[in-house]
């Protein structure tokens, strides 16, 4: 497993990581917890050192079984966690929560979840352009940091806006959504990821499993599964005849679309890590031999594979 710097902060992670969403459950539908354990358990084998979850995450077992699976049989954990805080599963409805004495109460009890001298990596799970532009949330952060409680934060975002302004506050690391139809957060704040050495996590590289090109045109999802709210019929059926973009880069030892999307991001040099949602243990293999070995596209892939997807209307 081929390791990389997180920016600034001293942490070298792996450059695949496991992301625990859907394996919590949620999103897709259950998953049952010898299978959750297996995928955990085999992610450590084959060299994965950084988890990314949440304590809203099946409201906070995925900290717990973490927490558990990395102390079998090894003192330390050769691990590093990123979890989010900033989500309040327990009001009803659910929601978000930025305020110093929250954060610092939630990151006491995923320091508690994870059994962890300190949280590793401490992001804000999704907060809005102006949470972040009131300024206090980076002194809070930072806070949690000095107390000992966490290692280094950051945030997770979800739109182009967000990204930019947790540059303007000093985040030293930010989780954003990045694949070949999904560019625009990261080409917004390139410039600035390379001059001020953030680090950079990678997440929905597949597009929730739409980049495997495993889809027909009219396909339907269970209820239960997000992805059901999230493309209509027509706007999925667009994007899998967007696939046709991806096919001429299917050659040599890059065997399939997966493949394609995931040596994509990797291929980017300002990422720090690519975060992985298997719901199977089988399925983490499989994605470790996509990511194949460097160079992850050939000489001029990669440009070539950007002006293919502009041509069929793919666009940052």
């Amino acid at each position: 497993m081929r390791k990389r710097t997180l920016g600034a902060t001293g942490l070298e992670v792996s450059e695949l990581a496991l992301g625990t969403w859907g394996l919590s459950g949620e999103g897709y539908g259950p998953v049952e917890e010898a299978e959750q354990d297996a995928v955990i358990d085999r992610a450590i084998a084959l060299g994965v050192t950084l988890f990314e979850t949440s304590d809203s995450y099946a409201g906070g077992e995925m900290e717990r079984r973490i927490g558990f699976r990395a102390r079998i049989g090894r003192t330390p954990p050769p691990i590093v966690v990123a979890t989010k805080i900033g989500t309040d599963v327990n009001s009803s409805p659910v929601r978000k929560r930025f305020d110093a004495v929250w954060l610092k109460e939630a990151a006491e009890r995923s320091r508690e979840r994870l059994k962890r001298e300190r949280i590793d990596i401490l992001l804000l799970h999704n907060p809005s352009v102006a949470t972040l532009a009131r300024g206090e949330l980076k002194d809070t952060m930072a806070s949690i940091c000095e107390s000992g409680v966490a290692r280094t934060w950051g945030v997770s975002v979800g739109t182009a806006d967000v990204a930019s302004e947790a540059v303007s506050i000093g985040a030293p690391v930010i989780e954003l959504p990045y694949n070949t139809f999904h560019r625009r957060e990261m080409v917004r704040i390139a410039a600035d990821v390379k001059e001020k050495n953030i680090g950079i996590l990678a997440r929905s590289v597949l597009s929730y499993g739409l980049l495997c090109g495993e889809w027909p045109t009219g396909h339907t999802f269970p209820y239960g599964d997000h992805r059901k709210e999230r493309w209509t019929q027509a706007e999925l059926k667009r994007r899998i005849v967007q696939l046709n973009a991806l096919r001429p880069s299917v050659l040599l030892d890059v065997t399939s679309l997966r493949a394609v999307a995931l040596r994509y991001v990797l291929s980017d040099t300002l990422v720090s890590s690519v975060v992985l949602g298997p719901r199977k243990a089988a399925q983490l293999d499989q994605l470790l031999r996509d990511a194949g070995k460097e160079p992850y596209l050939p000489e001029g892939g990669r440009a070539a594979l950007e002006n293919r997807l502009r041509a069929v209307g793919v666009d940052v």
